[in-house]
């Protein structure tokens, strides 16, 4: 039986990313994975049992890099303000230093493996961030929304901000970077419409 070299699997885990970003989900396939590897596509076959097994497993794997960072200096019984922007740093950090996880995270989110991927990385995540809410909630340092509204509010403008910068260009197509200036407006105004 041969075994797994974990170099090879790295360079596989790499090209899939890339791939899935620059095909899609749907154009992505083994046989093109392994030749743009330089590997038989047996040799795929001892790190995942097939396409499916490949591509939730890179999720996964994205998703628990992504929740990992996004506790970075994070607490549960940190102020509103305080764990808010820990939470902007952390996800701008994210985006800006993995670009490309982020932009397979996001497919790989939207397709039909996402509630699997989803399922398997929020536990411990949900749980502190309800922790969160619930005590600022409590310290009147929130007003109380249903957490899409919520979400929708405290990141929604962070992430199109996030994606102008990406494309390096706005909406309107003038040239476009994320810098402090924008992001503590953008920071200001959703703390505004968030807090009693």
């Amino acid at each position: 039986m041969r075994t797994r070299d974990l170099n090879k699997e790295e360079i596989v885990k790499q090209k899939a990313i890339e791939m899935i970003v620059s095909q899609g989900v749907e154009g992505f396939g083994m046989n093109r994975l392994a030749k743009e590897c330089g590997i038989s596509v047996a040799t795929l076959y001892i790190y995942y049992s097939d396409k499916e097994d490949l591509i939730k497993k890179i999720g996964i794997e994205i998703g628990r890099n992504f929740f990992e960072k996004m506790f970075d200096g994070f607490s549960a019984e940190m102020s509103f303000k305080d764990g808010l922007r820990n939470q902007w740093e952390n996800r701008i950090a994210f985006n800006l230093n993995f670009p490309l996880q982020t932009s397979c995270f996001e497919l790989l989110k939207h397709s039909t493996y996402g509630d699997a991927i989803i399922k398997e990385i929020t536990g411990d995540y949900k749980q502190i961030m309800t922790e969160f809410m619930l005590a600022a909630i409590e310290r009147k340092e929130l007003i109380a929304v249903p957490y899409e509204i919520f979400w929708s509010i405290a990141y929604g403008s962070l992430y199109s901000l996030l994606e102008f910068h990406r494309d390096g260009k706005s909406m309107s197509g003038k040239p476009f970077s994320l810098n402090d200036n924008l992001k503590n407006e953008a920071f200001n105004l959703v703390l505004k419409a968030l807090t009693p």
